[in-house]
């Protein structure tokens, strides 16, 4: 099963990478009606403050649009998520460490530079249970309306 979402992450990222260049060309032009009225959003993650969440774990929101909401955790060594149903679509991201992964009733280990998809409304978990802190990006697609169900 996480095979497979994992083909169905990279599908839709090709699918939207296509989209985006058949729509908008391979480089956008400099026509101003492109850029008007927006302005260049930098977050700095370590200026961001940590969010309180059931987790108990170091959770800094970064990006939250309507489409789109991002969040970058540190689990210590030892620490795990609680299991929980999201609403909607999720992919991680490691960007530093390694951890087991629990979606649905699969279980994996992972590491840096590895993506996760995770279907919505699928129980899914992280666990770190190396020496070495484990950072992951989540990624939640669209921003979620209704609340995560904790188990």
């Amino acid at each position: 099963m996480l095979a497979g979402s994992v083909i169905q992450l990279c599908r839709s990222l090709l699918t939207l990478v296509s989209y985006s260049i058949s729509t908008h060309g391979l480089y956008p032009s400099n026509d101003s009606a492109l850029t008007r009225g927006v302005s260049l959003e930098i977050t700095k993650v370590n200026d961001v403050a940590r969010a309180k969440n059931p987790h108990g774990v170091d959770a800094r929101p970064i990006y939250a649009h309507e489409n789109a909401q991002v969040i970058i955790l540190t689990l210590k060594p030892g620490d795990a998520l609680r299991r929980h149903i999201t609403p909607v679509d999720v992919f991680f991201y490691v960007l530093e460490g390694k951890g087991i992964v629990e979606i649905g009733d699969e279980k994996t280990e992972v590491e840096k530079d590895s993506i996760v998809h995770s279907p919505a409304k699928i129980l899914h978990c992280w666990y770190n249970e190396s020496d070495t802190p484990l950072r992951i990006m989540v990624a939640k697609t669209p921003k979620p309306t209704a609340s995560t169900i904790l188990l």
